[in-house]
């Protein structure tokens, strides 16, 4: 005989069936209104974040034009003392200023920014401006190598602690590689007059717009404050405005490049221009550069492949030093930066497209030898602070 078997839906009865849809029903829809609730909040999640990084641009917009300010009435208070002294007294003294000055301060933005001031305030001339700037890139890679030996500490016993130190090396390596020739370049187009007929200065609105919006805050540093203590105060200040502007930039670090399959980072153009493109975004070649230390200390990255990255970092950092000698409205100021800028980049071309493969074992090399001992680490970190001190003394 044959058994038929049907399903339990065929066999339920109609009421039922009926009194079941609802419990479905009723589960759909709380797991709707969860996702609702959660797409609510990350929309608000992301609106909250938007505002806070206007908030911060506003504010290190504010923060940066009131720094200038602060800085150029310094200056000009700072001429009497700082003619004839032996920080000012030719362009080697400040070539030393702002190399020392940049590894004090572990940034070289605010440094740079110092040397733009100081020749609107005519304490210093266009070739020592321009001497001082290069010093300032020559000293800012520093903050990568205290950065890699302070995350080569935190690594257990038997990881290997010479590689997040091994890119503050080849940082500053590199750096002196692809600027010391390139300023002598932009020292030859600055002196030279080849960019006498460059003006780039901000708009007479604009300037009128932010002394009127941050002029007050000038005047009044300059009201309770000791001619002194403006310049000292005002670096004080800049050091708030590019912390705000972190703040307010895209964030760019290790996990974001991490996850990239491909092997791009193997072709030196591909490295140069995300070199380039970080720095611009970042406003800072400490951060851009810093970056590097996790990725190679993990291994996603070789110490060899960084190179150009670490030199197309190098040209376009320069930009918020353009950005702060056109708000001085000085033409000079930003003909010193240009000059800085088209000469390390009219150097750094060449060098990535036909020299990269010696430059890369000469940087190399002196990364393994300074990683080889202690004693010869400790003798590297000692020039970078005695040379500029000699310079000074000149």
């Amino acid at each position: 005989m044959a058994v038929r078997f049907r399903s339990t839906t065929e066999s339920a009865p109609p009421a039922l069936l009926g009194a079941a849809s609802p419990t479905v029903d009723t589960a759909a829809t709380w797991t709707a209104g969860a996702d609702g609730s959660r797409g609510a909040s990350e929309r608000t999640e992301r609106l909250k974040r938007g505002a806070r990084r206007i908030g911060a641009l506003v504010i290190g917009l504010g923060l940066f034009v009131t720094a200038l300010g602060v800085m150029k009435a310094g200056a000009q208070a700072l001429i009497p003392s700082l003619q004839g002294s032996i920080f000012t007294d030719n362009i080697w003294s400040t070539l030393g200023m702002g190399w020392l000055g940049a590894c004090i301060v572990l940034s070289g933005s605010p440094v740079a920014a110092s040397s733009l001031t100081l020749l609107d305030g005519e304490a210093i001339s266009a070739s020592q401006a321009f001497t001082m700037l290069t010093g300032s890139r020559l000293g800012a890679s520093f903050v990568v190598l205290v950065v890699g030996f302070l995350y080569a500490l935190r690594r257990q016993s038997g990881q290997s602690r010479r590689a997040p130190m091994a890119i503050g090396i080849l940082s500053l390596t590199m750096t002196m590689v692809a600027y010391l020739p390139g300023a002598i370049i932009g020292y030859l187009l600055l002196t030279g007059g080849h960019l006498d007929g460059v003006n780039l200065v901000a708009p007479p609105g604009l300037l009128s717009v932010t002394d009127s919006a941050f002029g007050w805050a000038v005047d009044l540093a300059k009201d309770h404050l000791p001619s002194w203590g403006l310049f000292p105060v005002g670096v004080g200040i800049l050091l708030l405005a590019f912390k705000a502007f972190d703040g307010a930039l895209p964030q760019v670090d290790s996990e974001r490049l991490e996850h990239r399959s491909d092997a791009w980072y193997k072709k030196p153009w591909a490295m140069f221009l995300v070199g380039c493109g970080v720095a611009l975004l970042t406003l800072s070649v400490s951060v851009a550069l810093t970056v590097l230390v996790p990725l190679v200390a993990k291994g996603y990255l070789k110490r060899e492949d960084t190179l150009p990255y670490i030199a197309g970092a190098n040209i376009t950092t320069l930009a918020d030093t353009l950005v702060a000698a056109i708000l001085l409205g000085n033409p000079v100021a930003s003909r010193v930066v240009l000059a800085q800028a088209l000469g390390v980049a009219l150097w750094t071309l060449p060098l990535i497209l036909v020299f990269y493969p010696p430059v890369r074992g000469f940087c190399l090399q002196v990364s393994r030898a300074t990683l080889s001992s202690r004693h010869r680490l400790a003798a590297f970190i000692a020039v970078l602070f005695t040379v500029p001190v000699t310079l000074i003394a000149v």
